[in-house]
């Protein structure tokens, strides 16, 4: 056939098709339908056909009619009065004695998207739903919620509503599903589809009826329902036992959050299901599919948050292979980290020095950042390695290397002498902004044992018109005046030079105004200038943000299975994602459907009086609370006076999560001064606390607790209220103490 217009194409299939000739030639004529839904694929508008195809749909060819459905679906809103046409053919179809017909009918006829539709379709669906063919029926409760969303403001039907609720219990499965996703379409604003004990038994008991979709969707909808006695909680138990071994990973981890949510009250019971499932998420770990290896990495990390040992033996698993992506090998190496033991750890640090030298900068710096995590507990061992790495003289990595230099100093003031050592050794210049701020730190806070320390110093001065970064200028003032204090024979004149150009010279105006203070406070004498300047060069009751206390099961078992260990710890999920922190949903406006079956909802008793209305999630990470304490201000610090000695950790632990006040970590009962890190968070804020504790006075036995606190965003009545509700509770432990 020649080469033809758009406007040339439509004219001859029009032509073509009311051809009588053409007409009475079945096969010829549904090949010129399939040109027809062709040029409509290729974007072509053969809306102009509308009535020959409305025509073409009067055949008992059902793969006719699939196509004539398909372009009838495509321009029903384009054409909305001649649609009205193709309504009353598919209403007739919708009588046809072949289900299929019916089915296809009903189907086609509930898309097309038109104001008016509901009208139409409300009889056929309402037949639909008591249709003998099983087809039928799940097309028809799928057109329910399409028809709800025709209107979706208009009044809920009841009788659909009913009809709906019926339908649970229809022997074929898919209706039973499609009725659940219909019901909590319709439902959403009056909190969804109600599972009450006869909905929940019988969707318990037809589970093996359906398929891993199914299931998983099932599991989910059983997370509203909570069981009424001890004996009703352990028979469910028992019928998901079989489903937390399923080859499908959908279904574990459905019912692995299912089961980690019913048994709440009995964490022994939490622990052997976490060992039953350790088996499917390992085969996880190792699919084919990267995106499903990635979601069990991540859900295996919020496993290991509250039982650390759980996969040791299997570190070997989470070594990374050649061609995965670096996504994969970032989570792998983050769980290396955390399954690193005294059996293994020599194993695990050969493994990620391997990894230090990947063609990817990124990565390298990342196995070098957890390499220095490992340090933080063995030391020798990491300094060894990160020593090593830095005889390569490449710049990224010697750049992380010095990053965790700092880190462990800080953290582990035993390694401070080999650190030393190794950065006199250092004969690398670093460019990056990270790396040069770390070797700053590292040359004022010790300058005193590294020999070179002012002649390293003295080629950043030098430098310093190129520098472009104000952070490494505001950190090279700091290191200066530090180093000057510790070595001032050898800095003065350095020092001299360096404050002259950033006070006469630099445009950066804070660092100008750094460079000021330093010159001022110079002025007033160095033992001023040193309280300022010199502060502790480690601290070793941070060291507790390193470890990981194991974490109680229920802080995180409400974003399993969710995207909240895919996004991160510190992403707040929508409501409809955590269905499981919800009570039973409120019964909607056709109550009277259960009449008979809804029972009264559970009774939960309250915890302890929440005036604030504080709340543990979502979780918030070692990491992502060391970064927020050191980016925020203190907002409020109060001394909080006591009588007695001070209640042990464990205890104070205990009672603080009651009141909802997660504790992160703390210091040793022994360690002088005493330590704690507490986060919750209420109205809209994070809230951060540090507990202070002095030793006790002399004479009276007092003790002085200190809590500095830290929120974001602010809120004066929110931290007076955390602050009442934390004094209770240390008065109270007191109290019972004394």
């Amino acid at each position: 056939m020649p080469y033809l217009s758009s406007e040339e194409t439509v004219k001859e299939l029009k032509r073509a098709l009311s051809n009588p000739n053409i007409q009475s030639d079945r096969l010829r004529y549904r090949n010129y339908i399939l040109r027809v839904i062709r040029s409509m694929t290729q974007g072509l508008d053969v809306s102009a056909l509308f009535m020959d195809m409305v025509k073409a749909s009067a055949t008992v060819d059902i793969v006719q009619k699939k196509l004539v459905y398909l372009y009838m679906c495509t321009y029903a809103s384009l054409k909305p009065d001649l649609a009205l046409l193709a309504i009353n053919t598919l209403r007739k179809d919708c009588a046809d004695p072949n289900p299929m017909v019916r089915g296809l009918a009903l189907r086609n006829m509930c898309n097309f998207r038109m104001p008016g539709m509901t009208e139409y379709i409300h009889q056929p669906i309402l037949m639909g739903l008591k249709d003998k063919a099983s087809y039928v029926r799940r097309v028809a409760v799928l057109g329910c919620a399409k028809m709800h969303s025709l209107q979706p403001t208009a009044e809920i039907d009841a009788t659909i509503v009913n009809e709906l609720y019926g339908l649970l219990r229809d022997p074929d499965p898919v209706v039973m599903v499609n009725c659940l996703r219909a019901l909590e379409e319709i439902l959403r604003h009056e909190g969804g589809v109600v599972i009450n004990k006869p909905i929940a038994h019988h969707l318990l008991n037809r589970l093996k009826e359906l398929d891993s979709w199914a299931q998983s969707e099932v599991l989910t909808f059983l997370l509203r329902y909570k069981p009424r006695s001890e004996d009703e909680l352990f028979d469910i138990l028992s019928l998901l036992d079989a489903l937390l071994h399923s080859s499908h990973a959908p279904v574990m981890a459905a019912t692995l959050r299912l089961f980690l949510q019913l048994a709440a009250a009995h964490p022994a019971v939490q622990v052997d299901a976490l060992e039953q499932a350790r088996g499917p998420l390992l085969a996880t770990c190792g699919s084919q599919s990267r995106e499903m290896r990635f979601a069990g990495l991540c859900h295996v990390q919020q496993v290991l948050k509250s039982q650390p040992a759980q996969f040791g033996v299997h570190f070997k698993r989470f070594f990374c292979g050649y061609s995965e992506p670096a996504y994969i090998k970032l989570r792998k190496m983050e769980i290396l980290v955390e399954l690193v033991n005294d059996e293994n750890v020599g194993l695990v640090l050969e493994e990620l020095k391997g990894y230090c030298t990947d063609v990817s900068p990124d990565l390298a710096q990342s196995a070098i950042a957890a390499i220095g995590r490992i340090g933080r507990t063995y030391s020798e061992k990491c300094l060894d390695i990160l020593t090593g790495l830095l005889g390569l003289k490449q710049e990224h990595i010697t750049s992380a290397v010095m990053q965790s230099f700092r880190d462990l100093v800080w953290l582990c003031p035993q390694s401070t002498a080999a650190v030393c050592q190794a950065v006199e050794a250092c004969e690398e210049s670093l460019q990056d902004t990270e790396g040069k701020q770390a070797l700053l730190w590292l040359l004022g806070m010790h300058g005193d044992q590294i020999s070179s320390a002012p002649y390293m110093l003295e080629s950043h001065i030098d430098g310093l018109k190129t520098e472009m970064s104000s952070v490494v200028k505001l950190e090279l003032l700091t290191a200066t005046v530090r180093l000057f204090l510790q070595r001032p024979a050898e800095m003065q004149d350095m020092l001299g030079r360096l404050l002259h150009y950033c006070i006469e010279e630099e445009n950066d105006m804070n660092v100008r105004d750094r460079a000021l203070f330093c010159y001022r406070l110079l002025g007033c004498g160095v033992e001023e200038t040193r309280r300022v300047f010199q502060g502790p060069k480690s601290d070793p009751c941070m060291g507790v943000l390193t470890g990981r206390p194991q974490e109680p099961v229920n802080n995180w078992a409400s974003r399993f299975n969710t995207l909240g260990p895919l996004c991160g710890d510190d992403v707040t999920l929508p409501a409809s994602y955590d269905t499981a922190a919800s009570d039973q949903p409120a019964q909607s406006s056709q109550g009277d459907v259960l009449a008979g079956a809804v029972e009264e909802p559970l009774s939960i008793p309250e915890m302890g009086h929440q005036p604030l209305g504080l709340s543990l999630g979502p979780p918030l990470s070692h990491e992502a609370f060391e970064r927020h304490w050191l980016e925020l201000d203190v907002t409020h610090r109060e001394p909080i006076s006591f009588q007695g000695p001070p209640s042990s950790p464990e205890t104070l632990q205990a009672a603080l999560q009651l009141v909802k006040i997660q504790t992160l970590a703390f210091s040793r009962e022994t360690v002088t001064p005493w330590k704690a890190y507490l986060y919750s968070h209420g109205s809209g804020t994070l809230i951060l606390a540090e507990l202070l504790q002095d030793g006790p006075a002399e004479g009276d036995g007092s003790g002085s607790l200190t809590v500095s606190l830290k929120q974001v965003p602010k809120n004066d009545t929110v931290i007076q209220e955390f602050v009442s509700v934390l004094r209770t509770v240390l008065q109270t432990l007191t109290e019972d103490v004394s």
